[in-house]
Parts: structure tokens; C-alpha cells; sequence
């Protein structure tokens, strides 16, 4: 079922990455029976007490499907989820695979604005939410959404409270006696490979996040990749701290690329240290992705933990610029390898090779997943840069979307004429074809007319052995327009002033433009859902703080 707003593949390059097998015409949902069918006993998902084996996972995911059918949802249709890291996130994501509905995958944090809005834009039919998380009362947010949507969504809830009015998503998801009749229809009725099979949001910190739509065809191929680049096996148990509704928790390689492979999945509801040491140690995991603020704050725990770290294999450390330096100090930490991973839910992914070595692994984000990723770097004229150089990376492949969902305005911004998605990140590739990522166009502080790039003051702050974590904005001026001004996070019993930064950065042979003149030293550093520096915040606190 084609919806209005989806931008598809041209007719010939859906032809080519057929032929070349990245797109097999599975939809995702028959996948979770073939894993079943191979690994049935195995124990597929953990939540704390709470596991489920293959064959659970998928007769679980196939009762809610129908079910949801029997409650008005139909292939086409659209649902919000809202869900924390639960097993039931895992359940009610592939019950919407199965029956054809497609999933937005929203944050526990977004509140009625951005529920109401996205809602809107994507004709939600139901929302999906906890009963209650963290103090916050979701069901009351999800009926003042439902009764501002056209046909009053259904409100769905994860929870032992479930209100009247509202449907009980546990209830739902109870298998029967009638499995196997059941999952005979659910194949029937199943969803065309080249459907939209999900919807992501843009990692975008200004306005509404766009919406991003992926099929069953190009997402498979995402999570079979990324798997394969990861080298996942039916031993690998994940460990998933970060919001799973995010791409990279939820299928680079994520939750989705362990079950393919018949890995188990452990679920935490925060990255703290203590909790993420102590299910290392119960439950022997062997792989996680966190972001490198995430990372470092283990990094600092790990040697005081007392916890048993030694199943530990990798760590995957992707969403903002990690410098060499800290990069090399995560792996000894822990005692196992890191694996850089650059991405984006608009597509393109990129990995170091898991015992890739020191240089590669510490120094760059990896090379794509695919030999179909096309990657194109140019200047700020759209020109192709000489090799090696740096400039705004432009990609498109058999993963990477043709454009955003329902915006055809900003999709002629964000997508050239010929489909190449624009990034709006810095990067060179080094002649070995890895990407090193080197800031964000649109990152820059406009100095008196010189543009500096905030994530290379960042790095190299970053590596000042006072800092544990660094974020650079601009701070308005009248007289240059914009000023470098540094937020920082100390180490424990560290101190730092403004000279010290000059004084280091002068050291290291920086520009004197790009000096930074302005500092603010907080206890910890506001953060997007996905744990990157909320430069929004920092911006808007420029107002309030004084200069230090």
C-alpha cells in the first residue's frame, strides 16, 4: 500500500538493488518466525525478571497483531510509540510489522506539542503508551493528544493501571491455543516488502524532528548489514541502554540485527554506570552502543565498579565526535574493543571492523555498510572536493530514503534533484574509504565573518585533562556578531578557568579567532534523548549565566 507523502526509489535503482539481492521482498514481519523456527527455546529478550524465548516473542507479537486488528487497525495505518525499554516495546514493534501499521517511533520525553503535531502529520490511528514513566503521567497525555487528532486515536497502554476507555496492550498480547492457525493468516495478509514499514525521527535539536520512512525492503537490508559489519552471532548477548526507538539501539545493529542473527537481548531503562555494570555482570553481555558521553561516564566508573566486566567484547560508540584521544582511553577501560559507528536514521551507516586497529578504530568512524552506499563530499557549492579533503558529505544507496515524509519544501533542501541525501556533516574519507567526521555544517560560530567549527574546539578541549565532557556554542556579540563560548563538565575535584582553555588551545597551534572566550562550568550537561549536548539548552541558558 503506497501512501501519499512516501518519496519512493526510481524505477531503476529499486531494479538494481533487487537484482543485487539488498532488497529480498521479505516483509519484517515473517522474519521473527524464522528465527523462531531456529532458535524456538532460546531466550530471545530480557527485562529484568522477565524473558522470552523465540517462539514466545513471535506467537506474542502475532496475538497482539490480530488483536489489534480486531481493535480497528488495519495494513496502512499509523501508530504512535511511546514506549521506554520494555519487552513489550520489542512485542508491539513487531506485531506493527506483522500486520501492515506502521510504527513512529517516538521518545518517552516528547510531550503533547510534539505527540499532537507528528500525530497530525502522520494521521496516527492509535498511540501506543506506559501507563506511567519516571512520575509522568502518560495516559492523561495520550488522551489530550487523542482528543486534539482527527477520529480520536485509539489510546493503547503498557501498564498495570490501565484506565477505562483505554485498551490493555498486555491483555492483547497473550498467546493462545490457536497459534499456528494464526500465524497462517498474519502470512496471508502480509504487507508488501516495498510498504513503509516504520517511521523514524530526524536527530535535528531545532523545531519538529522530520519524519523518516522506511520500508521493509531497505530497513532489512540496514539490520542484515549492520549485523554483518558488527559480526553478531547467536552467542552475542546486546545490551540496549539507549532509547530504543532510536535507530541506532533499534537496528544498527541494535535489537533487530541481534535477533536475526538468534543473540539474546537484555533491556535497561537507563545508561548509569551502576546499572549498566551490574547486567554486564548477570547477564554476561557482550556488546552495547552508547553515545561518548554515555561511554566516558563508564569510563570514569569502571575501575571503582567492583563488578565483573570480562564477557565484554565491543562497545559501539557512535552519535557524536569522539577524539582519538578519548577513543583510546574507552576500550582499556573496560576491557574490551570499541567499534565507531557513524549514521543516521535518514540511512547511511558506517563502522570500524570490530579488531580493526588502533589507528582506524580510534581515529575514524569506519567505512559504509554496503558497497551500494554512494558517498559524494563537496564544498559549499555543491562542488566534489579533491580527495582527502573536507566538506558536507552527500550519500544514497539502497537504505538511505529519497526523501523526508510529506515535506516536499524541505526535501528540496535536504535532497538534491539526483537523490543524494545532504547530511549537513563535515567529513573526509581517508584513501582506505573511512570516514572521519569532522563537524556539522550547520555547527558553526560566525565570527566577525570566520566560521568555526564547533566540533573540532570540542575535540580538542575534550582531551584537557579537567574535562569530562564539552559542548561549544555561540554566544551572540555585538561587535563580531558570534563569540566561542565552552560549556564544560569537570572531573571530579578539577577546576578551570578561561586561561587555562587560551593557554592549551594557543599550545596546540589554534587560530586565534578560535579561541574560546567565554566559560561556563555546569555539573552535568543538559542532553537530547540520545545523549548528545543540548546545544538548544545551552544556547537558551547564554541568556541567564554570567560570563566566567
Amino acid at each position: 500500500m503506497k501512501r501519499e507523502g512516501f518519496v519512493p526509489w526510481p524505477a531503476d535503482m529499486a531494479r538494481r538493488y533487487t537484482e543485487a539481492d539488498c532488497w529480498r521482498g521479505r516483509p519484517l514481519g515473517s522474519l521473527m518466525w524464522d528465527w523462531a523456527d531456529a532458535w524456538a527455546d532460546r531466550t530471545a529478550v530480557v527485562d529484568g525478571d522477565h524473558r522470552l524465548g523465540y517462539a514466545e516473542l513471535a506467537a506474542s507479537a502475532d496475538a497482539l497483531a490480530e488483536r489489534l486488528a480486531g481493535q480497528g487497525l488495519a495494513g496502512g495505518d499509523t501508530v504512535l510509540v511511546q514506549l521506554p525499554n520494555c519487552w513489550e516495546f520489542v512485542v508491539v514493534t513487531l506485531a506493527c510489522f506483522r500486520l501492515g501499521v506502521a510504527p513512529v517511533m517516538m521518545l518517552p520525553p516528547h510531550r503533547e506539542y510534539e505527540l499532537a503535531s507528528i500525530g497530525a502529520h502522520v494521521d496516527a490511528k492509535a498511540l501506543i503508551v506506559p501507563d506511567d514513566w519516571r512520575g509522568y503521567d502518560h495516559q492523561d497525555l495520550a488522551r489530550r493528544v487523542a482528543d486534539k487528532l482527527p477520529g480520536t486515536p485509539l489510546v493503547l497502554v503498557v501498564g498495570d493501571d490501565v484506565r477505562p476507555g483505554n485498551v490493555d496492550v498486555r491483555a492483547l498480547l497473550r498467546p493462545d491455543a490457536d497459534t499456528a492457525a494464526r500465524r497462517g493468516r498474519l502470512d496471508d495478509a502480509a504487507p508488501d516488502a516495498t510498504d513503509v514499514a516504520l517511521f523514524l525521527l530526524s536527530g535535528g535539536t531545532t523545531g519538529l524532528p522530520k519524519v523518516i520512512s522506511r520500508t521493509h525492503n531497505d530497513y532489512e537490508y540496514n539490520i542484515r548489514r549492520s549485523a554483518a559489519a558488527c559480526a553478531l552471532t547467536a552467542e552475542t548477548v546486546y545490551l540496549t541502554v539507549l532509547p530504543a526507538g532510536h535507530n541506532y539501539p533499534l537496528a544498527s545493529p541494535g535489537i533487530l540485527g541481534t535477533l536475526s542473527v538468534g543473540g539474546r537481548v537484555v533491556l535497561l531503562p537507563s545508561p548509569r554506570p551502576e546499572a549498566v555494570f551490574e547486567a554486564i555482570e548477570r547477564d554476561g553481555v557482550t556488546t552495547t552502543s552508547a553515545v561518548p558521553a554515555v561511554a566516558l561516564k563508564w569510563t570514569e566508573a569502571a575501575a571503582t565498579c567492583g563488578r565483573d566486566l570480562s564477557s565484554l567484547r565491543h562497545v559501539h560508540i557512535g552519535g557524536s565526535v569522539l577524539s582519538p584521544e578519548l577513543a583510546a582511553r574507552i576500550g582499556p577501560a573496560l576491557g574490551c574493543r570499541i567499534q565507531q559507528v557513524y549514521g543516521m536514521a535518514e540511512g547511511l551507516i558506517c563502522y570500524t571492523d570490530p579488531d580493526a586497529p588502533d589507528e582506524v578504530a580510534h581515529g575514524t568512524q569506519g567505512a559504509p555498510v554496503s558497497p551500494y552506499d554512494e558517498l559524494l563530499v563537496v564544498d559549499a557549492d555543491g562542488t566534489p572536493v579533491r580527495p582527502g579533503a573536507i566538506g558536507e558529505l552527500l550519500t544514497r544507496g539502497p537504505y538511505t530514503p529519497r526523501g523526508y515524509y510529506g515535506v516536499p519544501d524541505q526535501n528540496v533542501l535536504s535532497f538534491t534533484p539526483d537523490g543524494w541525501y545532504r547530511t549537513g556533516d563535515q567529513v573526509r574519507i581517508t584513501p582506505q574509504g573511512h570516514v572521519v567526521v569532522c563537524g556539522r555544517v550547520k555547527d558553526l560560530i560566525n565570527r566577525g565573518g570566520e566560521k568555526i567549527a564547533a566540533g573540532e574546539i570540542e575535540t580538542l578541549v575534550q582531551e584537557m585533562p579537567q574535562v569530562a565532557e564539552v559542548a561549544a556554542v555561540p554566544a551572540p556579540d555585538p561587535e563580531v556578531g558570534e563569540r566561542v563560548c565552552l560549556f564544560v563538565r569537570l572531573h571530579e575535584g578539577r577546576t578551570l578557568a578561561l586561561e587555562d582553555v587560551a593557554a592549551a588551545l594557543t599550545a596546540r597551534g589554534l587560530a586565534a579567532f578560535k579561541i574560546p572566550e567565554r566559560l561556563e562550568v555546569l555539573p552535568d550537561l543538559p542532553h537530547t534523548p540520545v545523549g548528545k549536548p543540548d546545544k538548544k539548552v545551552l544556547r537558551d541558558l547564554l541568556v541567564t549565566t554570567t560570563v566566567r
